[in-house]
């Protein structure tokens, strides 16, 4: 299947990108020194607009403003396991999985610091302090095991600023809904068309491509390619976070969005580029929908990057001319790179829901911020444990299937290395993900999942695997 390419249609002056630089650095001048990968978001994620199947017509109204809070305090600890069994491989690179049998953990705990600054306007800052690796310290699988993983990872604990942004909300008319006080989320009446402005230090994704499904490796589904669009490279560092800003529009039945976000300063770098010539455009068209009194959702995204990144062709040519491996860093020069999704979530009982995600990009260039897909279809379904008497629990089944364009195999069976795959050669097959987990809720503060994942072909290579990951995640809020 050919890979689209998007023209670039955005062309900020270089004034206004450092204007956008000055402004954000001043919104993040508390230190981090890590975050997380990118396919993490926090849980629970905020909700910046509301659709009426959100609100709650019969939800309980504030009668003013004087009667909220003016600052808002969450936090959340999460601890997951996982331990991959021993797999058959006829060989091994730099980034390849550790085919004998092995275990990682991660722990994090976070605070959600909320402050009312005035009419429609809120400020978040959210510290957080971090430990441990992912399984082969977070390569070797390009739909990756674990969402709570780090790209980079410390033995010891460490202490991170992963968002502080200052949000916005404008009321345009229609019904006024409740908004109850959560993580990233104050408690307040809005309308339900509005205007949101996002500014600051956060995740792309925490806007952009969420699914109530499948998105929230705290409470759902683990594997990286099945919260996320396997294909929307997203700007981020190399935990999955930057600066940025988002502005949202609902009415009714739809919500735009659109985002301008600042690249890693090269791919896959634990910096921000804070002067923006390197970043990404990020447009998204959400509709809501009734089938059969049964609400749903279909998105429509499409992204442009512009950075310093390679042409797997070029570093394939460059290889074989020295006679040495191919090294995608020598032929890195700005380019622009694009890509497309499709997310589809539908309500198919009270207990119940179904999501769908396709998404592709240009398979020409070397992955920016994300990981190596060119091409991903998911779909899964999450059902509560009603029927068993456990409301509260949920069973999620999630299927994908991830692939690489032609150039992409090139370069990989050269030896190239890339963000998470390169096993020093190449013999292509797509990546498929199966994975099935059971999130135990004990009460509203703790839960304990399961999780089983098996992954045939990892990193596209018909020569390792097929593998078995186990995964235990315990997560509390407060």
């Amino acid at each position: 299947m050919p890979f689209s390419q998007l023209p670039l249609k955005f062309n900020a002056p270089r004034l206004q990108l450092r204007l956008w630089g000055c402004l954000l650095g001043a919104l993040t001048l508390v230190p981090s020194f890590a975050q997380r990968v990118g396919s993490d978001t926090d849980s629970p994620v905020w909700v910046p607009t509301v659709s009426r199947e959100q609100g709650g017509l019969g939800s309980y109204v504030l009668q003013s403003m004087e009667q909220a809070p003016w600052w808002s305090a969450k936090g959340q600890v999460t601890v997951v396991n996982q331990s991959n069994a021993g797999f058959g491989a006829k060989y091994s690179g730099d980034n390849s999985l550790t085919n004998t049998r092995s275990s990682k953990q991660t722990f994090d705990t976070t605070l959600y610091l909320g402050l009312r600054l005035w009419r429609g306007a809120e400020a978040y800052l959210n510290p957080e302090i971090d430990q441990g690796f992912g399984l082969s310290n977070t390569v070797g699988v390009a739909g990756f095991p674990s969402g709570e993983a780090y790209k980079v990872g410390a033995q010891n604990p460490y202490y991170r600023l992963p968002r502080a942004f200052l949000r916005q909300t404008f009321d345009l008319g229609g019904e006024s809904f409740h908004m109850e006080d959560q993580a990233n989320q104050m408690e307040k009446n809005i309308t339900a068309n509005n205007l949101t402005l996002t500014l600051g230090k956060f995740s792309v994704v925490d806007v952009f491509d969420t699914n109530t499904y499948a998105h929230d490796p705290r409470s759902d589904f683990f594997n990286w390619t099945v919260v996320e669009a396997g294909a929307f490279d997203y700007a981020a560092d190399s935990w999955g976070f930057t600066q940025g800003a988002a502005l949202e529009w609902t009415q009714d039945w739809w919500t735009l969005r659109g985002g301008y976000f600042a690249l890693s300063t090269q791919p896959n770098n634990e910096k921000i580029d804070t002067q923006f010539d390197q970043h990404e455009w990020v447009a998204e068209f959400e509709e809501r929908h009734q089938l059969g009194e049964r609400p749903g959702k279909f998105k429509f995204l499409s992204f442009v990057n512009q950075g310093y990144m390679g042409l797997y062709a070029d570093a394939v040519k460059l290889g074989a001319l020295g006679g040495t491996g191919v090294d995608i860093t020598k032929v890195r020069q700005m380019n622009k790179r694009s890509g497309w999704s499709l997310n589809f979530e539908q309500e198919m009982s009270d207990d119940l829901g179904l999501f769908v995600r396709y998404s592709q990009n240009d398979g020409a260039k070397e992955a920016f911020d994300f990981t190596e897909v060119n091409q991903s279809l998911s779909s899964g379904l999450l059902l509560k444990g009603s029927a068993w008497k456990r409301h509260n629990d949920s069973l999620g089944l999630a299927w994908v299937s991830n692939r690489l364009s032609a150039d992409a195999q090139s370069y990989f069976k050269a030896g190239g290395m890339g963000i998470l795959i390169g096993d020093s050669g190449l013999n292509y097959a797509s990546e498929m993900i199966t994975e099935v987990f059971y999130n135990l809720v004990f009460n509203e503060t703790l839960s304990m999942a399961l999780d089983y994942q098996n992954i045939k072909n990892p990193a596209y290579n018909q020569d390792r695997g097929p593998v078995n990951i186990l995964g235990v995640r315990l997560h509390a809020s407060f």
